[in-house]
């Protein structure tokens, strides 16, 4: 059974918070190095991605614990393994390994559940972060005009990224908390010359972030606006993930519900962060506040973002298995 197939028939549980599961161990400098990169000429604690490199056990264990809890799709340990985003590390060269290291270790835990039980298989999808550019918001206040990345960069950054997913064989390729539209256009470009090149074809996931309760993304669009904008891409499904809680996020899930003509997605964080940047929303209380997206059928795909464990997926993934999955509307 593919992924089509298996979200009509029910809600299908995206994994947890790749992040917060990663800082549970505590990981030393020396521990991102690991050996292969012990004598690197810069710091590289907080580079998540290298750890599918170095660190390649901690990785699995962590997809292992999510399939364990009840999901049905796995990110890959992607998220900033594009050549934009590892410049701060100066880890350019390692993109390609990288992703294909990533994806190799999700898609060894998710054939590992499968084969255990072919009734219940497991998918990855290839996880393809915003970058931490914008190409729609100056980045000088005193220059508006100003650019640090253009559109063609863009594509051609997501283009390697994805290219290097499909060969490595991931089921789906998620283009996640977008803030930027524009942003998200030239990667969704890029991953289409990636699938016409490879000759893969495999579905699409987009998820954009609210960031705050004006109800907009950073770039300034309405979730209206955002689902307008990408409607004209094939989507397996449209989202939102990031940023708030489930609380906050209900009229905007609503929204896309109403008009989303694929399937709707939503993994919020663990509420609001405190003052230490940490998720105080129990798996408890989270269920309670996705409750109302479940019940009233408005989504296809629950997950977590920042601040979710296996504990919260694992109340998410019970619960839903008593509900339907929204059905998609059929719109003029």
């Amino acid at each position: 059974m593919n992924l089509t197939d298996l979200s009509k028939e029910k809600i299908l549980i995206l994994d947890g918070a790749m992040g917060t599961m990663i800082q549970r161990h505590q990981l030393s400098e020396e521990d991102y190095r690991g050996d292969r990169f012990a004598d690197f000429h810069q710091s590289l604690k907080g580079n998540n991605d290298l750890l599918s490199i170095t660190q390649p056990e901690i990785i699995q264990n962590i997809h292992r614990a999510y399939l364990q809890a009840g999901a049905d799709i796995l990110e890959t340990n992607t998220f900033n393994a594009n050549r934009i985003s590892m410049v701060d590390y100066d880890m350019v060269d390692w993109v390609e390994e990288l992703n294909f290291a990533s994806a190799k270790l999700a898609l060894e835990v998710a054939d590992e559940f499968t084969t255990r039980n072919p009734s219940q298989p497991k998918f990855v999808a290839g996880s393809i972060g915003p970058t931490n550019r914008t190409a729609s918001i100056s980045p000088k206040v005193q220059d508006p005009a100003f650019r640090n990345v253009d559109f063609d960069e863009l594509v051609i950054t997501y283009q390697e990224q994805a290219t290097t997913l499909l060969k490595a064989g991931v089921h789906a390729l998620l283009v996640e908390t977008i803030f930027d539209t524009l942003n998200a256009k030239a990667a969704f470009f890029g991953i289409m010359e990636a699938m016409d090149q490879t000759g893969i074809q495999v579905p699409l996931m987009a998820s954009g972030t609210i960031t705050d309760k004006s109800g907009r993304t950073l770039s300034g669009q309405t979730t209206e606006a955002f689902l307008i904008s990408l409607a004209h891409i094939p989507l397996f499904s449209i989202g939102l993930n990031c940023a708030l809680g489930a609380t906050d996020m209900l009229p905007y899930v609503e929204i896309l519900s109403d008009h989303a003509p694929f399937n709707v997605s939503v993994y919020p964080n663990a509420g609001l962060p405190n003052a230490f940047g940490g998720y105080d929303e129990s798996p408890e209380i989270m269920l309670e506040n996705i409750r109302p997206m479940v019940e009233n059928g408005w989504i296809n795909i629950l997950g977590g973002c920042c601040g979710t464990t296996p504990e919260h997926i694992q109340k998410m993934a019970e619960f839903v298995q008593n509900y339907q999955p929204r059905k998609i509307p059929a719109l003029l």
